[in-house]
């Protein structure tokens, strides 16, 4: 079994896409994106205990490691998504285009995306209305 599937992950995010902050469900937009990053932050506060199983950092430049939290979950939901395993959630880019700087906060710390000004956009992640 998967770490995955152990721990429950995909209901999980599910539960956090679920309480995004923004316009309500019934706007013409339709719910809010969180990004790779906004996930593994609120995951990493909801279940700190997965995040030390996995043993991942949640991620952003300069974490002097190839995997983080965030690239784990917009991994995993891009190949599940894509498999057609999860329908619910659907996942788009944000380009870095004109960017210079994005930045997340975790507790007191300051996350800088580490993909602002390179080749590859952020990406994230929606319930889709019900």
């Amino acid at each position: 079994m998967s770490k995955w599937e152990e721990l429950d992950i995909g209901n999980k995010l599910i539960a956090i896409l679920r309480q995004a902050e923004g316009h309500p469900e019934e706007h013409h937009f339709g719910l809010p994106f969180l990004t790779a990053y906004q996930l593994a932050i609120a995951y990493a506060q909801l279940y700190p205990d997965d995040v030390l199983n996995l043993g991942f950092p949640v991620g952003g430049e300069g974490i002097r490691q190839r995997n983080s939290l965030a690239q784990y979950l917009a991994r995993e939901l891009s190949r599940r998504i894509h498999s057609g395993s999860i329908r619910n959630i659907e996942g788009r880019f944000l380009s870095n285009q004109f960017l210079e700087h994005i930045s997340f906060l975790f507790g007191d710390e300051v996350i800088l995306s580490s993909l602002t000004d390179t080749q590859y956009p952020l990406s994230m992640f929606r319930m889709i209305a019900e």
